[in-house]
């Protein structure tokens, strides 16, 4: 006889659900989940703390592509470029302060990419425009407007907490860029000739006085004080529909026509105080001991 074999069992399937054998839940500790909270609070906060400084990023990115235009011979995208550059500069202080991310490290990243953005930007757009048909007082008329622009920035940061938040202590950086870039775009936007002779020295006289401007000590309006987030005034928000209005009709003409009131606006408060005998708002004044 044949020897026996056993036969093997028949796999018909997993066993039944209350035969199967689960695996135990383990409950985590309350320190792991501790951890693991404060591991997805600071990937929060650090995506919040970068934000701004992505804003100063795109500012000065956007400083850097201007000066490129400009070696491209394309003015008129060089000027927009400033102009969004500030826009951009707008919106870091204030998206740090909504997100209460203010740091010592964004203040100065912050004036680095403004002294690339609003003080060598503009600088060298306008030189190689209009200004190097000057010579040697187109470079000096640049280098003027340059060097403004840094005295400018770093009396701004010594002198935070010091003066009138109200008013700034000469015109910011932003603006005067503003002058110069809008002077170029108006100018290439309706194609003035540029063989015209009077047409360096006019730009020349803008490049001074938007340096000289930076550094002096006339009192420029912040609008620090207006709280967007409590009431505002019905005039301010008529002021601002008109203001949006104007400038969508004419872009190169109103920005550049509102920076220029803007940049004689100091000089006028600066000459009113003085006739009314009162000090000057943006003098430095000393802190409270």
């Amino acid at each position: 006889m044949a020897a026996f074999k056993p036969r093997r069992p028949r796999n018909n399937g997993p066993l039944p659900r209350p035969f199967r054998r689960n695996k135990p839940i383990v409950a985590e500790s309350p320190a792991v989940d501790s951890r693991r909270a404060q591991r997805q609070q600071f990937l929060r906060r650090r995506g919040i703390y970068l934000l701004p400084n992505a804003f100063t990023t795109a500012a000065l990115f956007c400083g850097f592509f201007a000066v490129v235009q400009a070696m491209n011979v394309r003015f008129e995208v060089a000027a927009i470029a400033i102009f969004v550059a500030m826009v951009l500069d707008g919106m870091d202080g204030r998206v740090a302060r909504m997100t209460h991310t203010q740091s010592a490290f964004g203040e100065q990243f912050d004036s680095l990419s403004d002294m690339v953005s609003f003080g060598v930007a503009p600088a060298l757009v306008m030189y190689e425009w209009i200004l190097k048909d000057l010579g040697r007082w187109g470079w000096l008329a640049a280098f003027v407007y340059c060097s403004g622009a840094a005295l400018r920035l770093a009396r701004f940061n010594t002198n935070i907490g010091v003066v009138d938040k109200r008013f700034f202590q000469g015109m910011p950086s932003p603006a005067a860029a503003a002058l110069i870039a809008g002077f170029v775009w108006l100018a290439t936007d309706n194609r003035v000739p540029l063989k015209l002779v009077w047409l360096p020295w006019v730009a020349f006289v803008l490049t001074i006085y938007a340096g000289v401007t930076m550094v002096s000590n006339a009192p420029f309006y912040s609008g620090k004080a207006l709280d967007v987030r409590h009431r505002v005034p019905f005039g301010v928000i008529l002021l601002v529909v008109v203001a949006f209005v104007l400038v969508s009709s004419d872009p190169p003409l109103m920005l550049f026509g509102l920076f220029v009131l803007y940049g004689l606006s100091g000089y006028a408060f600066w000459a009113y105080q003085a006739v009314r005998g009162r000090a000057n708002p943006a003098r430095s004044v000393q802190r409270d001991r």
